[in-house]
Formats: structure tokens, sequence, C-alpha cells
């Protein structure tokens, strides 16, 4: 089954929250790149590390901290930020929040 949802989708719909784990859904899984779902709640997150590829972020619901090359960012629904390669990140649930992770790879 494809994991594409067809027709017109309100992204946070496509995932949920649950307690004490980070949720993914990838949605498109190209060599170009990828863009994947995120659900955090409140409180999780991901250590720091690097990654090859830009990124974007874009929150969705709720309210999140990332850090960038030790520069702390709080970001809230509506906001996005990019995520710069090869540059350490992390990143914490200030609430419950859901994000949509779009990796470029060329």
């Amino acid at each position: 089954m494809s994991t594409n949802p067809k027709g017109v989708f309100a992204l946070p719909q496509l995932i949920d929250f649950q307690q004490g784990s980070v949720v993914s859904r990838t949605l498109i899984d190209r060599d170009a790149g990828t863009v994947t779902l995120f659900a955090f709640s409140e409180g999780e997150g991901l250590s720091e590390h690097t990654a090859p590829y830009d990124a974007l972020v874009q929150i969705l619901e709720g309210e999140a901290e990332i850090t960038i090359s030790d520069q702390e960012y709080e970001l809230a629904a509506g906001e996005s930020i990019i995520m710069p390669a090869n540059e350490p990140h992390a990143l914490r649930a200030t609430s419950d929040f859901k994000m949509l992770l779009t990796m470029i790879k060329g």
C-alpha cells in the first residue's frame, strides 16, 4: 500500500501523537529528496546530529526548540527554518508538535 495520500489532504491529520514517542511517516522518498511528517510528544526530540543535505522544517502544530550550530530557535505552528547541510542540529518538543521535514539531496 502506498504511503502517499490521494487528492486533497490536511498534513496534520495524516499522523497522530503517541505519548513518549516520536512518530514519522514518509510521504515522498526519491533520489532527489524526501518529505516526511513527524509527530513529537512533549519532551521528546532528536539528539544533535548532522546530515549531508539541506533540510526545511515546517512546524504544523505546537512548539519546538531547534538548535543549529549552537544557536537556539523557538518555533511555533506556521513557522519554518532551514537546517543547512553538514551543520550540527537537534530538536526538542516544548509541547506536542508536528512538523514536515523536506530534505533536498541535490
